[in-house]
């Protein structure tokens, strides 16, 4: 994430703070909630630079970042107010209203998990380390040693309805804490003792179907959904001077017995259920599970629809001690390691692989998303081929029965958690592997041509199916080079204008950088916007706060709507009277509309002239 102002950038192209709903992040997205989809500009963002693509399903305006969309997500709570979970809650939502009701559990389920998924993936890892560790008798069991790894690597999974309390209180505006005191009821001490023992016991006379909770998902999702709408409607009937005390009162009241008695039964039942219907398909013929798992995961993840598999892999573990989707999946991930690294050693465009080679490394521990919109998908037939592989492989773990004992991201990750099926899992994903590298390098695919460097203004290069284009700017002034951060006007130094250069000016004569059209002319001379034949909006401003000089030491020679050529007259103004009055006159060059584009280069040079390079932009 090169860019600091990335975030910004964002929130401005999907329409403003306003228009954002909720925003949340999984290992490679921003997820958006927009109010009105027709205000986000989709393909301004997808040329955005640091941003991926953008894929909109199940009613969620998706931001592809990639590995740094923590930082990315950071900055914008930090610079918005979006992390008020109450804030704009009465206002209308147009994009919900047309969402159906797939995308709907879709859009919980990754509202709910994304957020612990970091920690979820970490316990795992280290929980199938533990595991391995153990079956070659490297650790005493009975030791202080294992007591304390068993508790770090399980406490996540042990402990899973009070993470999964505070996600979801967020996503159904609950108070947090109350869902917290639910899910907290759930692994009580003493209800973990009365489900294993014998005694029957009732609440108020109705029997109480005592199951453990312990690393259950449905039933306090259930939970924290009905607390949503018990506050809501005790919010409307006390008043506020008690509100703050009633409403948690009787909501805890109501819920943990509620969740005692039907909500923890009815999730459990289809927890156990959602097991029970997959084991059956898994069992009636694991070679075609495995092959349909292998071949259409990654589009599953293209459409941002994988997260309602999440659920199900880990109540596979919670119910039977161990899930064979995750191993099947993995072989998916890794044919697209091989589809990228393939491109890797066949692509001759530099760009390319640079992506497809830093790319592929995240796509070794389950982050694909930058293989496959930078690299795979984009050229086609490597993301087929991937498919393929990954069906095969998938075929092979499925048929070896491979049983991961801990929920990670699909991938290489994977290896640690598996016990039962291990060299299946190795054989399947190292054929995912090898053979998508095959596919790729035998069968091919279309290279995009390099870029190539010419002195002309504008450069069409022909990248795959896309035209990249530069433009080159001219400088309006004569005098030195400096670095927009150092003016002293944070609007302009910020980058939030666009980006730029500075140049102290040694002589009053500003020329336009461009061929093109006069846009805007301030009234007192001090700034003329101007719009280039190829679509670049420049500002020229000269000096800061030289506004207040009302026009004073300033000669227009152009006026709004007139048509210019590169290194024409614009203004002359008088940089000793200016700076006689008390202002300075470095001159802010900015690219307005700088979002739009790729890259924006600069001059090495430390001084220059009129009509001296200054600037490239590339589109």
């Amino acid at each position: 994430m090169s860019d600091p102002k990335l975030s910004s950038k964002i929130i401005t192209l999907v329409g403003g703070e306003a228009n954002v709903n909720s925003v949340f992040h999984c290992a490679t997205r921003l997820r958006f909630k927009l109010r009105d989809r027709d205000k986000a500009d989709k393909a301004a963002l997808e040329s955005t630079p640091g941003v991926i693509t953008v894929v909109e399903s199940s009613g969620q305006f998706q931001v592809v970042i990639g590995n740094d969309v923590g930082k990315v997500y950071d900055q914008i709570m930090e610079e918005t107010g979006l992390g008020n979970t109450d804030m704009n809650s009465s206002k209308s939502d147009k994009s919900s209203e047309k969402t159906n009701a797939l995308g709907k559990a879709v859009d919980i389920i990754s509202s709910i998990f994304s957020p612990i998924l970091g920690a979820l993936v970490g316990a795992g890892v280290l929980k199938g380390l533990l595991t391995l560790i153990v079956s070659l008798n490297w650790i005493d069991q009975a030791g202080g040693t294992y007591l304390i790894l068993n508790a770090a690597s399980d406490s996540v999974f042990y402990f899973l309805p009070v993470f999964l309390s505070i996600t979801a209180a967020r996503k159904f505006k609950a108070n947090v804490f109350v869902a917290v005191a639910v899910a907290g009821a759930l692994v009580y001490p003493t209800i973990v003792t009365a489900v294993s023992g014998t005694e029957n016991l009732n609440f108020l006379g109705i029997p109480i179907i005592l199951v453990s909770y312990t690393s259950s998902v449905i039933p306090i999702i259930l939970a924290v959904w009905a607390q949503s709408y018990v506050e809501k409607w005790f919010n409307s009937l006390i008043h506020q001077s008690l509100r703050n005390i009633l409403v948690p009162m009787l909501s805890l009241l109501i819920i943990i017995p509620l969740t005692f008695l039907a909500f923890g039964p009815v999730g459990n039942l289809i927890s156990e259920g959602l097991a029970v219907v997959y084991t059956w398909t898994y069992n009636l013929s694991p070679l075609l599970a495995g092959s349909i798992a292998g071949a259409f995961w990654q589009v599953f993840v293209i459409f941002g629809v994988h997260w309602g598999f999440v659920p199900v892999m880990l109540s596979n573990i919670a119910t039977i001690g161990y899930d064979t989707m995750l191993p099947m999946l993995s072989a998916a991930v890794i044919a697209q390691v091989g589809a990228g690294f393939g491109v890797f050693l066949k692509t001759k465009n530099v760009q390319l692989k640079a992506v497809a080679g830093s790319s592929t490394l995240a796509a070794v521990f389950g982050i694909t998303e930058p293989t496959i919109y930078g690299v795979t998908l984009k050229l086609k037939k490597p993301f087929i081929y991937a498919c393929i592989a990954g069906a095969v492989g998938g075929a092979i773990i499925g048929m070896g029965g491979a049983e991961a004992v801990a929920f990670v991201l699909p991938g290489l990750l994977a290896l640690p958690t598996v016990t039962s099926g291990f060299l299946s899992l190795v054989i399947g994903l190292l054929v995912s592997l090898v053979l998508s590298i095959i596919l790729v390098y035998v069968f091919g695919f279309e290279d995009p041509e390099p870029e190539t460097q010419t002195a002309s203004e504008t450069t069409p290069v022909k990248a795959g199916a896309t035209q990249v284009k530069k433009e080159i700017m001219y400088s309006p002034l004569q005098g030195k080079v400096q670095a927009l951060e150092t003016l002293p006007d944070e609007a302009f130094a910020s980058g939030a204008m666009g980006q730029g250069i500075l140049i102290e000016p040694s002589e009053g004569r500003l020329t336009s950088p461009v061929n093109g059209t006069i846009t805007t002319v301030f009234p007192t001379g001090h700034a003329i916007g101007i719009t280039s034949d190829e679509g670049a909006e420049i500002l020229i401003h000269v000096g800061v706060n030289t506004v207040r000089l009302k026009g004073k030491h300033f000669e227009k020679q152009v006026q709004e709507g007139d048509r210019v050529e590169r290194g024409q007259l614009l203004l002359l103004f008088d940089i000793e009277q200016i700076k006689a009055a008390g202002y300075i006159t470095t001159t802010p060059v900015i690219l307005t509309n700088s979002y739009k584009y790729l890259d924006v280069l600069k001059t090495a040079e430390a001084e220059v002239k009129n009509e001296d390079y200054l600037m490239t932009v590339i589109a």
